[in-house]
């Protein structure tokens, strides 16, 4: 009986041990991808949504890059022509610029939209998927609700 009690605690430890590994492998690859610099710029808009981004220049864009659940995030300008994106370049660390050339899928860098101050996604030939973000046109944090007072025995 005791070599039976012995081996159902070997099996039950290892037993959590392997499932408590494979939560920890979860769990750390899920933060990773929802923790991207993406990720946490998206989240701010929804939240609180974006003013419309009309014609121009923008000088403090965002330029996503995402790549199998992780992303680089780029300072840049963007140019906005009919409110769709035109061109845009990544700042470099000398301040100045450089266009942003990939080759593009189907031209999915055509006629992208800008969504809630975002832009559509755009897709390169090696799948990167790159977006124009507007953080100038976060709408205000909106102010959280005032909690009521407790009651007292006055």
């Amino acid at each position: 009986m005791n070599k039976n009690l012995l081996f159902l605690l070997i099996f039950c430890q290892s037993f959590s041990l392997t499932f408590s590994q494979e939560a920890i492998t979860t769990e750390s690859s899920k933060s990773k991808d929802e923790l991207n610099c993406y990720n946490k710029w998206a989240n701010k808009f929804e939240e609180r949504g974006a003013e419309d981004v009309k014609d121009g220049v923008y000088t403090d864009v965002i330029i996503s890059v995402r790549y199998k659940g992780s992303a680089t995030c780029y300072s840049g300008k963007v140019e906005v022509i009919d409110g769709k994106i035109n061109k845009f370049y990544i700042l470099l660390e000398d301040g100045t610029y450089e266009e942003f050339k990939k080759s593009w899928k189907n031209n999915s860098n055509k006629d992208r939209k800008i969504i809630n101050g975002i832009s559509e996604t755009m897709i390169t030939i090696h799948n990167e998927l790159v977006n124009v973000l507007f953080p100038s046109k976060l709408k205000p944090k909106k102010p959280k609700p005032k909690l009521a007072p407790e009651p007292t025995d006055d």
